[in-house]
């Protein structure tokens, strides 16, 4: 039997060992397409964790934002992992300690674990893990803005705008955000691994206006949502 757990904490071990070459590396930019910016580090972190998986689980399939090809692996087989290496990436190559690393795995369609990394900030948060939950009335949203956004934010009374999926993620699930919102949407490698752990926590949980219930999300597509933690110090 496959020790998921154990290759979650492999993996964290890993870019934590690896933090100090990650950081000397966080000005070596190149541009994608659409403007946003991608490190050395980024494609480093890909690297390693899709060896580390591949020599654990043979049979793997590996969905990764920095390789992924519309028309390529979009369903999952034995083993998949979705893998996002440096969430945050402006984050990142901008000085700040607010980025992460999102792992996801899955087994034959269903969810065998996940891990949200803050290496920089050293943090992280597993499937199986025991938190002490928070309560909090702030709402985080995407960095994506829209209209919608901008006014959802003038509603909320509480917002921030952290630039990092991962750790607003890793937050709403602990309590420190009552809600989590990304109207614009996102990728399956930004929020996978983060719904399957607000699911786990009892967050609510909706995605393109219907109820999660914890299924796979294919990575040729964008994905709306929002999730309330159940600690909301909202009035009523």
């Amino acid at each position: 039997m496959t020790d998921v757990r154990a290759l979650l904490t492999g993996v964290y071990e890993m870019v934590r060992q690896d933090l100090p070459t990650l950081l000397s590396m966080r000005r070596n930019i190149t541009w994608k397409d659409d403007g946003s910016p991608v490190t050395d580090a980024d494609l480093r972190v890909e690297k390693h964790v899709h060896a580390y998986l591949r020599a654990h689980l043979p049979d793997l399939t590996f969905v990764c934002e920095e390789s992924y090809a519309p028309g390529g692996d979009e369903s999952p087989t034995a083993w998949t992992a979705v893998l996002d290496p440096i969430d945050g990436t402006e984050n990142f190559c901008s000085g700040f300690k607010e980025w992460g690393v999102s792992l996801s795995l899955w087994h034959e369609g269903a969810h065998a674990g996940s891990a949200l990394l803050l290496p920089e900030l050293g943090d992280s948060l597993m499937s199986g893990d025991k938190i002490e939950y928070q309560r909090s009335r702030i709402i985080g949203f995407s960095s994506s803005i829209t209209d919608e956004l901008a006014a959802r934010v003038a509603r909320a009374g509480e917002a921030r705008i952290m630039g990092c999926a991962v750790y607003n993620l890793f937050n709403v699930t602990r309590g420190a955000l009552a809600g989590f919102s990304n109207p614009a949407g996102a990728k399956s490698w930004d929020i996978l691994a983060g719904l399957m752990l607000a699911r786990e926590h009892g967050c609510d949980i909706d995605v393109e206006g219907a109820l999660y219930g914890g299924h796979y999300l294919r990575p040729d597509r964008k994905y709306r949502f929002d999730i309330r933690h159940r600690y909301d110090l909202h009035p009523g």
